[in-house]
């Protein structure tokens, strides 16, 4: 039987199953879809409905069929959705601090049980920041007793000058000790010159830069040991929520190293310039001529040395620099331009 691999993203069995068999057979009807993949037909429908209302299945043509999303689009989806309900759990661990004093009224003596131990690794130990100094504070602590590497999404490039200024000199301090240090960005991030520089100091620095697409929420971990989360990652002086051990920490984690495997490496050569009129890079114009010489994308990559995937946006890149919609149309504007 399939394994549910989504179940991280928190999709069930029935709905993966249900959405791998429209990725096999697009514009497929869902009549007597039970039947063929042996569900229940309750399950099935409520499955259908699902995935409907995550727009992961659309009507085709006629609109009786049904058409996946695509997987990158799905994944995204999934992961925005559940660290989304991640953050809603996390907030109400915090609002729930008042049981504890309700359920020490219920004992003698207002003492703890024997045996209880408040350094137990299984329970979560959830703390709120409030305002950009406190969080500020703990960044600069945990960033000094991190021991292996600090791994980060971060949504917002554009972040204010003070507050860039201090995420900078802790990203070269984490650097400068021999970390591991991975960031996630959006596409988006490679527009905003300053965001831009950051990024590229630190990938020549030995951190290493991926960006995805449709991030929304801003987590960063510290060793896999604690995760710091910014209650509202459009303002991160409203406050923040430090995680530490537990379920729900591991599943910070795990989502992490899913949009980790969707993201794509931007080396430093590679960045988008502002002026689309100048000159490509020296990497940008190695990308043009192996999209003008190679055969295949497949050889293309191989010549580069990396997936067919992330050269595939490079030719995207390019094309966007060149401002062409297709291959041919981007080498006649670069031999226009004389860069071929």
């Amino acid at each position: 039987m399939q394994a549910n691999e989504m179940a991280v993203l928190g999709m069930s069995r029935s709905e993966e199953r249900i959405y791998r068999h429209f990725l096999r057979h697009p514009n497929s009807a869902a009549a007597d879809l039970h039947l063929a993949l042996d569900i229940e037909q309750e399950a099935a429908g409520r499955a259908l409905d699902r995935l409907l209302r995550l727009r992961l299945l659309r009507p085709g043509d006629p609109p009786e069929r049904l058409t996946p999303a695509d997987p990158e689009t799905a994944v995204a989806r999934l992961t925005e959705l559940r660290l989304r309900h991640l953050y809603e759990e996390v907030q109400r661990i915090t609002r729930s601090h008042h049981i504890v004093a309700a359920l020490r009224a219920e004992t003698r003596g207002d003492s703890p049980a024997p045996g209880a131990s408040d350094g137990d690794p299984a329970t979560p130990t959830v703390e709120q920041l409030r305002g950009w100094s406190e969080i500020s504070g703990r960044m600069d602590d945990l960033t000094f007793f991190a021991r292996e590497e600090v791994a980060s999404v971060e949504p917002r490039p554009d972040l204010a000058s003070p507050q860039a200024a201090q995420l900078r000199a802790l990203d070269l301090r984490v650097l400068r000790r021999g970390l591991r240090r991975r960031v996630v960005v959006p596409d988006s991030a490679l527009d905003h010159p300053h965001a831009r520089a950051h990024y590229a100091e630190l990938a020549s620095r030995g951190a290493r830069i991926r960006v995805a697409t449709q991030l929304t929420e801003h987590v960063v971990l510290y060793d896999r040991r604690a995760a710091l989360m910014p209650q509202d990652p459009h303002d991160a002086g409203r406050g923040a929520l430090l995680v530490r051990g537990g379920v729900l920490l591991a599943s910070v984690a795990g989502l992490f190293e899913r949009i980790w495997d969707q993201g794509e490496d931007i080396p430093v050569e590679l960045r988008r310039p502002v002026d689309a009129e100048a000159p490509l890079s020296a990497g940008e114009m190695r990308v043009l001529s192996l999209m003008c010489t190679a055969g295949k994308d497949e050889a293309g990559a191989r010549d580069l040395g990396v997936s067919v995937r992330t050269y595939r946006r490079y030719i995207a890149d390019v094309m966007r620099r060149l401002g062409a919609s297709t291959r041919a149309q981007a080498a006649l504007l670069a031999r226009e331009r004389g860069w071929l």
